[in-house]
């Protein structure tokens, strides 16, 4: 089937209000259109360039643990919470109460990265898989009642106070079974000869218009694109997020999900979709090559400055690195050096222009690495 003659489903009847049913996507796809190509080309070249990353830069590991933060941030963002860059690496105590909720939301959605990351290890990306993440991200959150880690049984839907008044409904609970079982065969699908990044569009419009959790659906579904490029070995590492795309572009995103509902505009959608994962990874090539820069610098400066202490010198910055906001106690059992050690340490630092003591303190003092968190915030 040509990606233009695509017909996207049914509106059916329900008591009082129409769902949608979407159409099944496991069956062979062509395209004709030729600027779905040329946007194809730009965004795998891209990705390519991102992926370079994880191969040639020693320690990548200790960039790509605060990067998924960053994204976890965003996408939470979106969902409506409010913890910002600077929060997200605090510890719970530093929290205020009224800002937990928001916080522990953001850190499940980095969890749920990770375990899912970790799971592809043994597991293909399937239900099985999307629901043990779902588990994870609503565990011990505002969702925690929403029936983490199950598909719905009940009627869900998008927008308005109640179902007469949706923006969306998406289909009845009693089909989420044979629609998810067959999204995940089309994604596993090798017989079908459609480009990655094509077959990860449709796949995350298929379950966005599913919506097959009572919560958590957008979050979910913004980790199924980074999850099936990790999986299909498009990326090593999770470098590429669309969470700050789809944010800075939120209405178009929801507009070009809705015309392929309601006028079968799947290739509108898809060219989107290269849009903005080329957009997502020249951003993301910045943030790495300012995020390097930055280390070299530090190095530099730890090496005119520090003297015999360079070598536990250069551990801490690592570990900066990873947790960008740092107290005594945390960093001093990190290192492994005494209380003492660690405050002369952290006063060289200061020194040194790296770290930055935020709260004026004698006691309980807290420190950020500035320069790194303002990278992460940036929107480039």
């Amino acid at each position: 089937m040509d990606i233009k003659d695509f017909n996207s489903g049914t509106w059916q009847s329900g008591y009082d209000f129409k769902y949608f049913v979407p159409s099944f996507i496991n069956h062979e796809w062509s395209f004709t259109d030729t600027r779905i190509l040329e946007l194809l080309e730009k965004a795998s070249i891209n990705l390519g360039e991102l992926n370079s990353f994880t191969r040639y830069v020693p320690d990548i590991e200790l960039f790509t643990q605060s990067y998924v933060m960053k994204e976890a941030v965003t996408s939470s963002r979106i969902e409506g919470t409010r913890t910002n860059m600077e929060e997200a690496f605090y510890s719970e105590t530093d929290i205020e109460p009224e800002k937990r909720d928001d916080w522990n939301e953001t850190l499940s959605y980095s969890k749920a990265m990770y375990y899912a990351i970790d799971a592809l290890k043994t597991l293909p990306l399937s239900s099985r898989l999307i629901k043990q993440t779902h588990r994870v991200l609503l565990t011990n959150v505002r969702g925690k009642h929403k029936n983490p880690g199950e598909f719905r049984t009940s009627q869900n839907w998008i927008g308005g106070i109640n179902i007469k008044d949706a923006v969306f409904v998406p289909p009845k609970a009693e089909l989420i079974g044979e629609l998810m079982s067959d999204l995940e065969y089309f994604l596993h699908n090798d017989r079908i000869s459609v480009p990655r990044l094509i077959k990860i569009a449709i796949g995350h419009y298929q379950f966005e218009t599913i919506h097959p959790f009572l919560d958590g659906n957008g979050r979910v579904g913004r980790l199924l694109i980074t999850l099936y490029l990790i999986s299909e070995g498009v990326l090593d590492k999770p470098l590429l997020f669309t969470s700050a795309i789809f944010e800075k572009y939120k209405t178009l995103y929801y507009e070009k999900l809705t015309f392929v509902r309601e006028k079968n505009d799947l290739s509108g959608w898809i060219r989107f979709f290269l849009e903005v994962v080329t957009e997502t990874s020249s951003e993301a090539i910045l943030l790495m090559k300012r995020i390097i820069d930055l280390r070299e610098s530090c190095t530099a400066i730890i090496l005119d400055k520090f003297g015999r202490k360079a070598a536990i010198a250069h551990k801490f910055l690592d570990y900066l690195f990873r947790k960008p906001v740092v107290y005594n106690a945390d960093s001093k059992e990190y290192l492994q050096i005494s209380t003492k050690s660690m405050n002369n340490l952290l006063d060289d630092f200061i020194k040194a222009g790296i770290l930055e003591e935020i709260t004026g303190y004698k006691r309980n003092r807290k420190y950020i690495f500035r320069q790194y968190i303002d990278i992460l915030r940036k929107e480039y």
